[in-house]
């Protein structure tokens, strides 16, 4: 595996543990992403920190007990081991693990918006934004000065968006102006754009079997219900030796119980025909 391909599966990887961790309905999303992006800075600011916690000469496990001692009691369980099982992976460079924890802060307050039903307005909001300081040299000057103080950037975001756009938007644009990490303005707002759109696209079904499913079986029921619904479908699975028929699936509030391969195949045929 070449080093960059390190850091590109390890980031892989974190995505997945927030997506089976936000998947929780009991889960702040919002939360999370506050805590995340406090460790963010945090690393951001400490190169040598960082630099220990992804030591290729350090063991995996030694990293997550460092991780684990430094944020235990400062950001919530759920990070904690989120972020141990993060440094236990390799990275090719130090800075890879920061921008992964960024993007799942970010990742964190898109699926808050998705859970409130405003994800939509936050991907079109995130655009228009976009295109506003493209065509406002003013604006992008002021919100790109460096000599601008973080909290004057911040309340000129909130005299622009406070009340008028949704608070996620609000949230994500204020700490890519305040902290921009070496981005500029419109990569960074195309990167959150991406995100948005990524997660609208992602629909959760919560697939409970009397029995562990085979690869075959997973891959059939992804692509029975992707058809169904019309969107990628990840399968979140459990099992439940007391589940009768088979299987139950649940995306959002719908729910199908029984022999759930017949109901699928026969929806999926009506919907084809």
């Amino acid at each position: 595996m070449t080093a960059h391909g390190a850091s590109r599966e390890a980031t892989s990887s974190a995505r997945e543990r927030l997506d089976a961790l936000t998947d929780a309905t009991s889960v702040d999303a919002a939360r999370l992403a506050d805590e995340l992006a406090a460790v963010t800075a945090l690393l951001d600011r400490e190169v040598s920190l960082r630099r220990v916690l992804t030591d290729p000469a350090q063991s995996g496990e030694a990293k997550a007990e460092l991780a684990q001692r430094l944020f235990g009691g400062q950001v919530g369980g759920e990070i904690v081991d989120l972020l141990a099982g993060m440094v236990r992976s390799r990275w090719s460079q130090s800075r890879d693990l920061v921008d992964a924890l960024e993007e799942l802060a970010d990742t964190a307050d898109l699926t808050a918006a998705q859970r409130a039903g405003t994800l939509d307005d936050v991907e079109d909001e995130l655009f228009r934004f976009g295109r506003i300081v493209s065509s406002n040299t003013e604006l992008r000057a002021a919100l790109t000065d460096r000599k601008a103080t973080t909290a004057a950037k911040a309340e000129l975001l909130r005299s622009l968006l406070g009340g008028r756009a949704q608070a996620t938007t609000e949230r994500l644009v204020t700490r890519l102006v305040t902290v921009p990490r070496g981005r500029s303005l419109e990569s960074g707002l195309e990167s959150l754009s991406k995100l948005a759109a990524e997660r609208r696209d992602r629909m959760v079904a919560v697939v409970t079997s009397a029995v562990p499913l085979s690869d075959g079986q997973k891959q059939r029921l992804g692509a029975a219900l992707a058809k169904l619904y019309g969107r990628t479908m990840h399968l979140n699975l459990d099992v439940d030796p007391e589940v009768l028929g088979g299987m139950r699936v649940q995306v959002g509030d719908e729910v199908i119980n029984g022999s759930v391969a017949d109901r699928i195949e026969d929806a999926a045929r009506r919907l084809a025909s």
